[in-house]
């Protein structure tokens, strides 16, 4: 079954952040805004961005270090669209320079608001797969997605969205559910079978907040575990309830023509294969992050001093991504699962699924159980006949889509 390009399929994996933090959106659920204030002190101007010395530096070492024929390079944000076009300009340059030999993809992301049809021109030229961060219709998007001054930002990342079909740039969705959009789990759904999106992400948000003396507020997953919940998280039940629904549309119309991450994922661990994204793998640690001043994390959403691992100009990138610190931090994914999670028959499905969401307890008080489990362990006892029919189906050599006509008894 087809999913969404997963960067597994890579032994070393870094997404880059050019601008840091930065963005020209203010959504008040971004994990990454904060960030600026762990840099704040060594950049008073404010100019998070990074510079044409460590580009070329971290261009010709990723390359190098990779051990596949084809290299995958991940721009994020922040909005990776604060640089001009002249900046990834010269990262195809620099490409082409130290390639070797080796095919070399791109994707990036972005929140919509910026593209032009001279960026659509550059994506389609150089065949960048591009991102869009889209919250479903424009009630749902512009609940919390919204500008410095509180104007909303669904008109122009539709506007964006146009202009990537009107250029032919290979595109998808990457979608946040929150406390406000889970309750309308069909209206989201239908909304990206409209605009003609095929390849769709749904990621929960789970924040926990602690305000700290440098002005970061959100928790980090080493903090203690008693923490209030940010207001905009979605709950287990609203995730569960959430997942089924939409399941439920896309098993009956829609396999093999519009492909949600989540569930191409947990297909594969149905089927013993590597699953597309690395929340539902056995073990993490596999995507780093790299800020804009050569700084390694652990993971995107480990972006804090507890997890940093080192600088590209002090250390190369194989003795970070590979280092004893970052082995045990993808091996803790797996050790440290609870009792419960251990002999639960989901564990082949779920593997706890992201580590900073197990602040958690179990049944019986053991911590590290995760936060959605509830919801999770719903979802997957909801669809797991019609798993076990798609699993046969892919043995038999014939396609999963033959579920949509199958008479199946949940």
């Amino acid at each position: 079954m087809e999913s969404i390009q997963a960067p597994f399929a890579h032994n070393l994996y870094v997404m880059t952040k050019p601008v840091s933090s930065i963005c020209n959106l203010a959504c008040k659920y971004c994990y990454y805004l904060e960030k600026n204030n762990l840099y704040r002190d060594r950049e008073p101007t404010g100019r998070y961005t990074m510079s044409d010395e460590l580009l070329e530096k971290f261009i010709k070492e990723y390359i190098e270090c990779q051990t596949m024929p084809q290299v995958l390079f991940s721009w994020h944000g922040g909005e990776t669209l604060m640089r001009p076009l002249s900046f990834y300009r010269r990262v195809v340059e620099l490409q082409q320079k130290y390639a070797c030999g080796r095919i070399i993809d791109n994707t990036i992301q972005t929140n919509g608001t910026l593209l032009t049809d001279e960026w659509c021109r550059f994506f389609k030229e150089n065949n960048w797969l591009v991102g869009v961060s889209v919250d479903g219709p424009q009630e749902f998007h512009d609940e919390y997605r919204r500008n410095r001054q509180g104007a909303p930002s669904f008109g122009k990342v539709m506007r964006g969205i146009n202009l990537l079909k009107k250029h032919g740039v290979e595109w998808n969705a990457l979608a946040v559910v929150n406390d406000f959009n889970a309750d309308y789990p069909l209206d989201f759904y239908n909304f990206f079978k409209e605009i003609e999106c095929h390849y769709i992400q749904f990621t929960p948000i789970v924040e926990r907040i602690i305000p700290r003396k440098d002005g970061r507020y959100l928790a980090c997953p080493a903090d203690e575990e008693n923490l209030p919940l940010a207001d905009f998280s979605v709950s287990p039940r609203q995730w569960g309830d959430f997942l089924c629904a939409v399941f439920d549309e896309w098993v009956q119309n829609d396999v093999g023509t519009y492909f949600v991450q989540l569930f191409d994922s947990t297909l594969a661990n149905w089927v013993g294969a590597a699953p597309g994204v690395c929340s539902l793998a056995p073990t993490c640690g596999h995507a780093g992050v790299m800020e804009y001043n050569g700084d390694m994390y652990s993971c995107d959403h480990f972006v804090f001093p507890e997890y940093k691992l080192g600088n590209i100009y002090t250390s190369t990138l194989i003795e970070m991504m590979y280092s004893e610190r970052q082995k045990r931090f993808g091996a803790a994914k797996r050790d440290s699962l609870p009792r419960q999670c251990r002999e639960c028959r989901f564990l082949f499905a779920c593997n706890g699924e992201c580590p900073k969401n197990r602040f958690a307890r179990t049944a019986d008080g053991e911590p590290g159980l995760n936060y959605l489990c509830e919801g999770y362990h719903r979802f997957f006892a909801h669809v797991a006949p019609y798993m076990d029919f798609m699993k046969g189906e892919l043995e038999a050599k014939r396609p999963p889509s033959n579920v949509m006509n199958a008479d199946i008894k949940g």
